[in-house]
């Protein structure tokens, strides 16, 4: 890491790395054979996208490719840049041209350009006039135009891991001119990564403001305890430890809150989850089951929301995640419940245990040869399309359970419903 040498640039600057070796994380772009390694290395450059959430190095990794690949680079920040800043940097890119460089032009936060901004770009882009990187954390497919999503490559970029943050935080304090004027020690590495969320950049700026106001102990050493750090992050997280006790406590309470009909709970407990960093996927997946197995027939949309919810958290991505997780906590806590097909599918699992190979009646099989039929395949089978109410009664069990009984429908919601039918169908038999 080299960086910015002004030593009073941010800490996050004059530590940003300059080569793709010096660049912590998504190894599945930059590894060996990657597709951004070869770009660069291939010196083919593309236009493309860089598709993830804040502080994972979007900037960065867009400045060392331009660097690498000798362009001229150009970076504009869609919130505060329109069509004339555009239409400047392709009128430079030109004359780039014109005497053989390349130019990458590198737009921040590109979902935020309107239509006739994305336009401005597309005869460029096409001529290779610019070589396009854009930055987003939205996905692209709802906010990039069609004709320029389809002249670029999207690259997502995943968020950095522990080992990601911890790599950072070593060349940091081992390279960093300022801090290395001083002896540093990080109290809990864990608890810093926690505060960052994962975002590069805020590990930075904590850490400088940590560094800066950490009173040297007897020994001159800075130590960054949890309390210093709270103070330079301006928050603190309470305990929750994702693989430890509380998690299975938490999303414990979590689920039984759910089914217990009590909303409040179920989004305190998904609030102390999302606060201690938990995977908001994980939690949709979760409401998923109980969505079957706690509700069930009792409310059909249930299942349906949550599948919905799951699908949207994943496109959306946190922070905002959270209200789509509300939302489907919500629902499901204040749903009528019922466990009878859970009940259900567990006793007919504990009988094909019990009997694993008990015959399919003659008149359920098919029979798509002659033999088949003359074996009385398919016979006396009754076409319940042809019977009025599209309804016939008839033996659908093997013969040593055709009596028995696995859905129990309850009162609760639709299934009140379903119980009516079948009794009514069944004659009381279901």
């Amino acid at each position: 890491m080299t960086g910015s040498r002004d030593h009073s640039a941010p800490l996050a600057e004059r530590v940003r790395p300059q080569t793709i070796a010096q660049f912590a994380g998504q190894s599945h772009l930059l590894g060996d054979g990657k597709p951004l390694r070869r770009m660069v290395e291939e010196d083919q450059l593309r236009s493309f996208i860089l598709w993830g959430p804040p502080g994972v190095g979007k900037t960065t990794l867009a400045r060392i490719i331009a660097n690498q690949t000798k362009a001229e680079f150009f970076a504009l920040n869609a919130v505060s840049s329109g069509v004339k800043d555009v239409r400047e940097v392709i009128a430079q890119g030109e004359a780039f041209r014109a005497s053989g460089r390349r130019t990458v032009l590198f737009i921040d936060e590109i979902h935020r350009f309107n239509k006739a901004q994305q336009d401005a770009l597309l005869h460029s882009v096409e001529s290779g006039v610019l070589t396009l990187i854009g930055a987003t954390t939205e996905n692209p497919s709802f906010e990039v135009i069609s004709p320029l999503l389809s002249r670029m490559r999207v690259y997502v970029m995943e968020p950095l891991g522990r080992a990601d943050l911890d790599r950072i935080l070593e060349q940091t304090l081992a390279a960093d001119d300022v801090i290395t004027t001083a002896s540093v020690a990080v109290e809990d590495r864990d608890y810093l990564f926690l505060l960052s969320g994962g975002d590069a950049r805020k590990l930075l700026n904590g850490l400088e403001l940590a560094f800066q106001t950490a009173v040297p102990d007897v020994g001159g050493v800075r130590r960054l305890t949890n309390a210093v750090l709270e103070e330079a992050f301006q928050r603190r997280y309470s305990l929750y430890d994702k693989k430890g006790e509380q998690h299975y406590d938490i999303i414990s309470a979590f689920i039984k809150s759910m089914r217990g009909s009590d909303p409040d709970a179920a989004v305190y407990w998904l609030a102390r989850m999302l606060e201690g960093g938990e995977d908001p996927t994980f939690i949709a997946r979760r409401m998923i089951i109980l969505a079957s197995e706690d509700i069930g027939n009792a409310d059909p949309a249930a299942l349906m929301l949550a599948v919905d919810g799951f699908t949207a958290v994943e496109y959306v991505g946190m922070p905002e995640a959270r209200i789509i997780l509300a939302n489907v906590a919500t629902y499901l806590a204040g749903a009528p419940k019922s466990n009878a097909s859970y009940a259900a599918i567990g006793e007919a699992m504990e009988d094909v245990r019990r009997l694993p190979n008990l015959p399919v009646p003659l008149h359920l099989r098919n029979a798509p040869t002659k033999l088949m039929k003359e074996l009385g395949y398919g016979r006396e089978y009754k076409y319940a399309h042809e019977y009025d109410g599209n309804f016939v009664e008839q033996q659908n069990l093997p013969d040593r359970l055709k009596e028995k009984r696995y859905y129990r429908p309850t009162e609760n919601g639709r299934e009140k419903q379903i119980k009516e039918r079948l009794t009514h169908l069944w004659k009381g038999k279901k």
